[in-house]
């Protein structure tokens, strides 16, 4: 069974998608979930969701790593058409996993008590991000 979940987002960021993905294999048995983003400046991550600092700290980690492409230390990048996050995001999204493969029991993700599903906006303007869901019964 596949399914499309639709996320806008406001910017870059972490969004958590825990619910959306829990709520659409509530009623599967066993097997596993793989989700994969439908976008080459996203990427998608499996994190604490119990303490909203961590979600800063490595936006903030990564943005220290590949900053905007007007920074003066990123003045070799070509692709800036889009704009200073475009390759950037770009770079980023190449550096983190674009889909995952969850385990999945009596129809619930087999997270961790800290865990959730995060889509990661890389991009400075909002977007309409796709993550598409594929659902395999054990």
């Amino acid at each position: 069974m596949m399914h499309i979940f639709d996320i806008q987002t406001d910017g870059p960021g972490l969004y958590e998608i825990t619910g959306d993905v829990r709520r659409w294999l509530n009623r599967q048995g066993d097997g596993v979930v793989v989700l994969m983003v439908r976008h080459t400046s996203a990427s998608l991550l499996i994190q604490e969701n119990a303490d909203s600092d961590v979600q800063r700290d490595l936006r903030a980690f990564f943005d220290r790593l590949v900053p905007p492409s007007d920074n003066p230390s990123m003045k070799y990048l070509r692709h800036t058409a889009e704009g200073p996050d475009d390759m950037p995001a770009h770079i980023k999204a190449a550096m983190m996993p674009v889909s995952l493969t969850i385990p999945v029991a009596a129809g619930r993700p087999a997270l961790g008590t800290w865990q959730g599903i995060y889509l990661f906006e890389h991009r400075t303007r909002p977007h309409a991000r796709e993550v598409a869901a594929q659902f395999l019964s054990a």
